[in-house]
């Protein structure tokens, strides 16, 4: 099913803007039209970092007419490894102020509306009100857990991405898609009691490429959206493992709701409410005891958490390529771990549809920390 346009295109392009965009007018369904499309959309930018600032050069580079960039920090030397939108001379400036020189200079035409104000779930609908697209390149799960409340609320999609390490993910949320399309939120990939402390990049480290090369998805992404071109990534999600140049495409579905006493009273038709087997949940020592009988101790979670320590003799597969692929975790049975236990629960589900026999630590790493081992260097 085509993706249709988001944004209704401009009569027509100034002369000037003609010129500067002509090898879009170049590509096969693409052309004029789509180009004022990118003339009359409004994208906002949360944050002009590591992934705002790739984001923010190119969609000026392609012609969105209005950008609004959201960000309240200002630049220091350690950003300038990763964060291309900004200079030297830059240091101790409003990374907003960036924005709307980059604009000026690569795209006149462009206007750019730098807010520096750190968004929050307070401020968050006023700051992306009127917006076609919201762009997240924020760095703390708090931020984007307001954005993607914001935009849940205005029923805008939201092109969201995140790069730590030497790995990212790039997708699309969005509440309220047209008809034939998935709706998927955030909640879906990383419910909000799977966050845990997640180590900054100021901590692991980033290695700088990996952020143009992902913010580089987001605005072609972005571009899809406003124009109707392509395949958005509307239920799929693009996990990147730079270290390996591999880039995986995996399936990402609504997260069924759990199946309470009030659901199934509010549902008279008990068939409307999936039955779902229960997981078993195991102590440690159920574990171990599983381990040592031929049971795969299997580690789901990134592994910027696994790089503080395992379980002894842990295998270990990130939850979305595991997801992909279940054959992953071998023949089975299988004792499925994670930080505190809800995407080994969705891991274990999996297998169990796979035909694996599998069980889910309890409590998840949060509550067997001591009896981890430290991963080499």
């Amino acid at each position: 099913m085509p993706f249709p346009p988001l944004v209704d295109p401009l009569p027509a392009l100034p002369e000037d803007e003609v010129v500067r965009t002509a090898r879009h007018a170049r590509l096969a369904g693409f052309g004029d039209l789509a180009q004022r499309r990118l003339a009359a959309a409004h994208v906002a930018v949360v944050g002009a970092g590591g992934l705002g600032s790739p984001v923010v050069l190119a969609l000026a580079a392609a012609g969105v007419g209005t950008l609004t960039v959201i960000d309240d920090d200002e630049v220091e030397a350690s950003n300038l490894q990763r964060q291309v939108m900004h200079r030297v001379a830059d240091i101790g400036s409003a990374k907003v102020d960036s924005a709307v020189r980059v604009a000026g200079e690569l795209a006149p035409r462009t206007v750019v509306r730098g807010v520096r104000e750190r968004l929050t779930s307070g401020n968050a609908a006023r700051l992306l009100a009127g917006a076609h697209v919201v762009v997240d390149g924020t760095d703390t799960f708090e931020t984007r857990d307001a954005v993607a409340t914001a935009c849940e609320h205005l029923g805008v999609p939201l092109v969201w991405g995140v790069v730590q390490e030497f790995h990212a993910q790039v997708t699309v949320f969005w509440s309220a898609p047209p008809a034939g399309f998935p709706a998927v939120r955030l909640s879906d990939l990383h419910p909000p009691e799977t966050a845990g402390d997640v180590p900054t990049c100021e901590q692991v480290g980033v290695l700088g490429p990996l952020c143009v090369q992902t913010g580089a998805m987001l605005a072609t992404e972005t571009v899809k959206l406003i124009t109707g071109v392509g395949d958005p990534l509307l239920g799929r999600v693009v996990v990147i493992d730079a270290l390996r140049g591999r880039t995986d495409d995996i399936p990402l579905r609504a997260a069924l709701a759990p199946v309470t006493a009030a659901r199934v009273t509010a549902a008279p038709h008990v068939d409307a409410v999936p039955h779902v087997d229960a997981v078993p949940h195991v102590d440690l020592a159920a574990a171990r005891a599983a381990h040592a009988a031929g049971a795969v101790l299997l580690d789901v979670r990134e592994p910027h958490e696994t790089a503080s320590g395992v379980l002894r003799g842990a295998r270990e597969v990130p939850l979305a390529r595991l997801l992909a692929d279940p054959a992953l975790a071998g023949a089975g049975p299988v004792v499925v771990i994670c930080q505190v236990g809800v995407r080994a629960e969705r891991a274990a589900r999996a297998l169990r549809d796979a035909g694996i026999e599998a069980s889910v630590l309890a409590g998840g790493m949060d509550a067997w920390a001591p009896d981890r081992r430290r991963t080499p260097a």
